[in-house]
């Protein structure tokens, strides 16, 4: 029985189709261990959103040779779609995937038999042109986290100026809303509590070969009828497909939790034009203020990049101060990096590193303003908590449905359990520490 570890870079996206493949392997007859656990094989599943993805590729394919130099080492995901060639270049590499091979490991890779140092690079890559990447792969991660990472769509149809995914994973497509339902049903069948939604471009969900045959809303409607998910996440969802309509379902769901992660990427319309996406920042606040206005509890998250060529620092400041004003509660800060191929290579000026690092800095210090404000707005409250494994033996954390991270002291009956707390204090950590209840309440 071989053995096979697998090493996952990048969104949740990736988490649920390495966890998809590494169950195919197990039904295959492998057993799965850890990636220090000398593995016979090595699944490593890239991501290329930024600069350092090769420098990323290249240090966890030294590491698994240190670990057992006559491992073979498989390359998946957008990185190896992208540059397979330069991939298989690199010492100890023996097969590239792109994206319509990744899960046709089995089929092309038979024996995971470690090449020779002698065997061209062009002879270890299997990768088709993305514009072949039409297949549809359901994908769910299990077992690995007390949520489950449920994939709805996958590639992408929006030619934003700075961004490489529709050429690592080519067109929007999805899978039906009866297959997303039936693998939702299987997961409750597996005790998980709270599946997250995701994909490239959830919002565009139905396209299946080219045609719309529904929507995310449709979806969002059917997945509230699953019976045994006690919570349903929506991840990241562009402003332009975040409709009334979905915002007021969520308001009113049963299971659908109050968090929205909507990316605004900038707060200035001319940079915003510059970046080639479909809204301005008008549209953004509307989206905010109808939420607010529905849900004023809900927790809302904030994709923001800096330092886009062009981005001048009065439109940075545009920026700053629309999310200062915003009520949002967290950013997640990127800092602008050039990809080959992409539209933003030709738009000048180019924003000087040290720039776009100051930029970074000052939005970091507004996320954690934010979000401790939010923390604090909710002390003495309760909420129904679902508990996960912690970062220490001591203790463990959970989070509210409003995506208030907690930390408690630890108890492994409470793990993947859903318990009121009252709300107690944020500590050094951004944590929101807890009372003990008088009586827990577990809901095995």
């Amino acid at each position: 029985m071989k053995s096979v570890a697998f090493y996952t870079l990048g969104c949740k996206l990736n988490f649920s189709e390495t966890s998809t493949i590494s169950r195919t392997f197990e039904e295959k007859g492998f057993r799965k261990v850890g990636f220090n656990e000398n593995p016979d094989i090595f699944i490593i599943n890239t991501c290329s959103v930024t600069e350092n993805a090769d420098k990323k590729c290249r240090k966890i394919v030294k590491e698994a040779q240190k670990i057992n130099p006559e491992g073979f080492v498989a390359i998946i995901g957008c990185y190896a779609q992208l540059k397979p060639k330069e991939i298989a270049e690199i010492e100890g590499v023996d097969a590239v995937l792109g994206a319509s091979e990744k899960f046709r490991l089995h089929e092309l890779l038979p024996t995971f038999e470690k090449t020779s140092p002698v065997v061209p690079a062009e002879q270890k890559v299997f990768a088709r042109g993305i514009e072949e990447a039409i297949e549809y792969h359901t994908s769910y991660s299990l077992h690995d986290r007390t949520r489950t990472f449920l994939k709805v769509q996958d590639g992408c149809d929006y030619p934003c100026a700075y961004c490489t995914i529709p050429m690592a994973r080519g067109a929007s497509r999805s899978d039906t809303v009866e297959n997303v339902v039936n693998a939702a049903r299987e997961i409750a069948a597996n005790g998980v509590k709270e599946v997250v939604l995701t994909g490239v471009n959830i919002g565009d969900f139905g396209i299946i070969n080219g045609t719309r045959t529904s929507t995310f809303f449709d979806l969002v409607q059917a997945l509230d009828e699953v019976e045994g998910i006690e919570r349903f996440r929506i991840s990241s969802i562009e402003p332009n497909l975040l409709t009334n309509e979905i915002i007021a379902f969520v308001a009113a769901s049963k299971r659908f939790v109050p968090h929205f992660h909507i990316p605004l990427q900038s707060g200035s319309n001319k940079i915003l034009g510059l970046m080639r996406r479909r809204y301005r920042r008008e549209l953004y606040a509307e989206r905010v203020a109808a939420i607010r206005q529905m849900m004023p509890d809900c927790c809302i998250g904030v994709d923001v990049i800096v330092g886009h060529p062009g981005e001048t620092h009065e439109d940075f400041l545009d920026t700053y101060n629309f999310l200062n004003e915003l009520e949002v509660n967290y950013l997640h800060v990127f800092t602008y990096s050039e990809r080959a191929n992409t539209k933003a290579l030709d738009i000048r000026p180019v924003v000087a590193a040290r720039d776009r690092n100051e930029r970074s800095r000052m939005l970091h210090i507004l996320s954690d303003k934010k979000k401790r404000a939010f923390y604090e707005q909710h002390l003495g409250k309760v909420y129904p908590v679902l508990f996960e494994e912690g970062d220490h033996q001591d203790t463990m954390n959970g989070f509210t449905p409003n995506y208030i991270r907690i930390v408690a002291q630890y108890d492994p009956l409470l793990i993947n359990d859903v318990l009121p707390v009252r709300l107690k204090s944020v500590n050094e950590d951004m944590l929101v520490e807890v009372e003990e209840p008088e009586e827990i309440l577990v809901h095995s």
